[in-house]
C-alpha cells in the first residue's frame, strides 16, 4: 500500500496524549495508516519539556510518572528508553505548617488518614483535630448516592482541619485546585466505591490502602528518565512514524465525504487537509471550539471544564549554600498557610542522576498557582522568583543567591474535575462516539497524570482504527 492510498488519521495536539495516540495507531495497524500530528506551538511534548539551568538539564513541567499504573513505563520501554528509567533516590515529603517542616504522615490516601498513630506523631494536626477524627466510627453514614465534593465529604466525616492541612496541599499538587471543588468520584474512584459500602471513611481508606499495598510491596512509587522526562515525547514521536507538524494550528473541523476536512494555519493563508479519521488531543477549550459545529452537545460540555494556570520556578544553588543537604523529596504548603508557593521539590535529592551530573550543585523546583488564584502568576519573572526564593529560604535555610533561575509559566495547564465530572465526560464521549472516525483524549477526561493521558491516547487510537478498518466509508472520496 503506497503513501497516498493508506488511510490518513489526523491527531490534533502534540502533547503526550496525542503522541501516544499516534504511536498506538502505528503499532496496532502495523504501519497500515498514515498519521499526521498537528501541534500549534513550536515544539511537541506539551507539559513535558527540558531545558538547561545552571549547567543541569531539568524538566520544566512534569518530572515524574506514577508507577501504580503501567501505561507510562510500558510505553517508555517500547520506545527504547527502558534502560534510562530511574526511580526516586529518596522518599518522604514534608508539610510546611507553622513555620516548620513536618513529615507528611504515612498511611494516608490523598491526605485522608488511615494510620492515626503516624498522623499523631507527625504533629501536623492540632490536638482537638486529632480527637475529632475517631468520631467517624460513631457518626451515622453520610449517604453517597451521586458524586460529591471530596473536601466537604472528608470534612463531614473527620473534620475540617484534615482537609485544610492534609488533603488541600496534596490535591493542590495534583490538580492545582481546591478540595471543596474537586469530585470524589473523579479524584478517588476506589474510595468513592468503598464509602458507598462502608459507613466509616477511615475503614474505607484502610481498605483501599490495603489493596494498594498488596499490589505495590517493594515497588517504588515514582519514576523518571535519566536526562529528564521531557525526553519521552520526543522518543514517542520518533517511534510513531507520524508526520509531525509544529506551528500548525487546526482552526476548523468539518465533515467531508468519506471523512473529515481540517483547516490548518492562519486565516490569511489557510490550508485544507483531508483525514479519514481524527483524534482531538487538545485541552477542553480548543476541543470545544473545533466541535462547536460538528458535535455541539460535546462542545457545550467541554466549554464548562475549567482550568488552573501554574508556574514553576527552578533554582540551582551551590551545594555549599546548604552543607547538610536537603532531606526527602520536598514539601507541600497548605493554602491555609497563606504562602505564595504551594510546593517545593528537592530535585537533586530526589533524583540521583541529577546529583551525579554536578555533585557541587543543588536544584530546587518551586510550584506556584492554584485554580482561581492566578494573581501571583501576574508578577513579572524577577518578582515571582524573589518571592519564591524568600519563602524557600524561610522553609529550608538556603540564604545564598542562586547561580541560575528559570521561570516557566503554564497557562491553563490543569483541568479541574468538578463534582459531576465523570458524568460530563460520559456525555462527551457518547456524543463524540456518534460521529464515525472521531475520538478525543487527554487530561480533560479521566486523569491528569502521564499514565492516564497515555491510556486515553491508546483508547482514542483503538476507536478510530477500528472504524478506519470497517470498510468502504473510509475510502477517500
Amino acid at each position: 500500500m503506497d503513501e497516498e492510498t493508506r488511510p490518513h488519521v489526523a491527531v490534533v495536539g502534540g502533547g503526550i496524549a496525542g503522541l501516544a495516540a499516534a504511536w498506538h495507531l502505528n503499532a496496532m495497524s502495523g504501519g497500515a495508516v498514515r498519521v499526521t500530528v498537528f501541534e500549534g506551538s513550536d515544539a511537541i511534548g506539551g507539559k513535558l519539556r527540558t531545558s538547561e539551568v545552571g549547567g543541569l538539564i531539568l524538566d520544566e513541567g512534569a518530572e515524574s510518572m506514577l508507577l501504580r499504573r503501567h501505561e507510562a513505563v510500558t510505553l517508555t520501554h517500547a520506545v527504547g528508553l527502558g534502560p534510562d528509567v530511574v526511580h526516586a533516590s529518596t522518599a518522604g515529603a514534608a508539610l510546611w505548617i507553622g513555620n516548620r517542616l513536618r513529615p507528611l504522615p504515612p498511611g494516608q490516601l490523598m491526605g485522608i488518614p488511615g494510620d492515626l498513630r503516624a498522623l499523631a506523631a507527625s504533629g501536623v494536626l492540632s490536638v482537638p483535630a486529632l480527637a475529632r477524627i475517631p468520631l467517624d466510627h460513631l457518626l451515622p453514614s453520610t449517604p453517597v448516592r451521586a458524586d460529591v465534593s471530596l473536601g466537604r465529604f472528608v470534612a463531614a466525616r473527620v473534620g475540617r482541619e484534615v482537609v485544610d492541612r492534609l488533603v488541600e496541599p496534596i490535591l493542590g499538587g495534583v490538580y492545582a485546585g481546591h478540595a471543596d471543588d474537586i469530585s470524589l468520584d473523579a479524584a478517588l474512584p476506589q474510595l468513592s466505591g468503598a464509602v458507598r459500602v462502608e459507613r466509616s471513611l477511615l475503614r474505607g481508606v484502610r481498605q483501599v490502602l490495603g489493596n494498594g499495598r498488596r499490589r505495590s510491596i517493594g515497588r517504588p512509587a515514582f519514576a523518571s528518565l535519566r536526562g529528564g522526562l521531557g525526553r519521552l515525547p520526543i522518543a514517542v514521536a520518533a517511534g510513531s512514524g507520524a508526520h509531525i507538524r509544529t506551528r500548525a494550528t487546526v482552526r476548523e473541523l468539518r465533515r467531508s465525504p468519506g471523512g473529515w476536512r481540517l483547516t490548518v494555519g492562519s486565516a490569511r493563508a489557510p490550508e485544507s487537509v483531508f483525514a479519514d479519521a481524527v483524534v482531538l488531543a487538545t485541552p477542553a477549550t480548543p476541543t470545544s471550539r473545533l466541535l462547536r459545529d460538528v458535535v455541539p452537545t460535546a462542545a457545550t460540555e467541554l466549554a464548562a471544564i475549567e482550568y488552573a494556570s501554574v508556574g514553576v520556578v527552578t533554582f540551582v544553588f551551590p551545594r555549599a549554600a546548604l552543607p547538610h543537604g536537603l532531606d526527602g523529596t520536598g514539601f507541600l504548603v497548605p493554602p491555609s498557610e497563606q504562602r505564595v508557593i504551594k510546593a517545593a521539590t528537592f530535585s537533586t535529592s530526589k533524583w540521583g542522576w541529577l546529583a551525579e551530573q554536578h555533585p557541587d550543585l543543588i536544584a530546587v523546583r518551586i510550584s506556584v498557582g492554584r485554580h482561581r488564584e492566578e494573581h501571583d502568576l501576574q508578577r513579572d519573572d524577577a518578582d515571582l522568583a524573589w518571592v519564591a526564593q524568600s519563602e524557600l529560604a524561610a522553609a529550608t535555610g538556603i540564604l545564598d543567591a542562586p547561580i541560575d533561575t528559570r521561570v516557566t509559566r503554564w497557562g491553563g495547564a490543569l483541568p479541574q474535575y468538578a463534582v459531576g465530572h465523570l458524568d460530563r465526560v460520559d456525555r462527551i464521549r457518547r456524543a463524540v462516539a456518534a460521529q464515525p472516525g472521531l475520538a478525543v483524549c487527554g487530561a480533560a477526561y479521566e486523569g491528569v497524570g502521564i499514565p492516564a493521558c497515555i491510556q486515553s491516547g491508546e483508547r482514542a487510537a483503538t476507536r478510530v482504527l477500528a472504524e478506519v478498518a470497517q470498510g468502504q466509508q473510509w475510502v477517500h472520496a
